[in-house]
């Protein structure tokens, strides 16, 4: 296609699967394409942010980075949805969580994503749009969970613009029944409507904001890759 390479993402069109995996860490996307591909090629190295193609039981799969925040995977996803024709957009990622039910290494299946962001005002609506996952990923999602015995929890994520907050309200949230905190979901949810695509995101819990609970390295090592498998049973 004449529009690709893209300003962000060098591959020519027929070059990333329908299917992609992404992460804010384009370093995760790497192992991911490491440990889990067969035959991986890298599609990607604009400002550092890795993407490969490969196959995963026979199916063609890419990985790729996002970056932190809603303008970065606004970008990124917008581009793979609308210039070359990904079907699927799956995002991993860590999130802290607000439920008492959730510690370290759990999972959370975005049903829906709140934000404080003004993403949406681009689309001139009359009203709130809602971004929701896609429910066929979703459910498929949970029931790998529940096959592979992983503890999760389907809900309300807000993706935040603010890492480092001057006014935290963490609590207005947790009132609403969020369950956990994040920063790209909403865009994807919005690029994926408005492309007619498919989208789902899910999360392992890298830090409890009301116990206190923080990840250690070998927790990180060991039980982040329990979201790769269930992304990687979307395929």
């Amino acid at each position: 296609m004449s529009n690709t390479p893209t300003p962000h993402i060098g591959a020519r069109y027929g070059e990333i699967a329908p299917v992609v995996i992404m992460a804010g860490d384009p370093l995760r996307a790497k192992f991911m394409a490491d440990k889990y591909l067969d035959n991986p090629v890298q599609f990607n190295n604009v400002r550092g942010m890795l993407g490969f193609t490969g196959t995963y039981k026979g199916t063609p799969v890419s990985v790729m980075g996002h970056g932190m925040g809603i303008p970065s995977i606004g970008i990124y996803t917008y581009e793979l949805f609308n210039f070359y024709d990904v079907q699927t957009i799956i995002r991993i990622g860590s999130a802290g969580a607000y439920h008492t039910g959730l510690h370290i290494g759990d999972l959370v299946l975005a049903m829906g994503a709140c934000t404080d962001s003004n993403y949406a005002a681009q689309y001139q609506l009359p009203g709130t749009f809602c971004p929701i996952a896609d429910f066929g990923l979703l459910q498929k999602a949970a029931a790998t969970c529940q096959e592979l015995g992983y503890h999760y929890m389907v809900g309300n994520v807000v993706s935040s613009d603010v890492f480092y907050s001057d006014n935290p309200q963490a609590d207005k949230w947790m009132k609403m029944g969020v369950l956990a905190v994040e920063m790209e979901a909403a865009a994807l949810y919005m690029n994926a409507a408005r492309a007619g695509k498919k989208a789902m995101a899910l999360f392992t819990v890298s830090d409890h904001i009301v116990t206190g609970e923080v990840t250690t390295a070998e927790q990180r090592q060991t039980t982040f890759t329990h979201m790769m498998d269930v992304a990687l049973s979307l395929v």
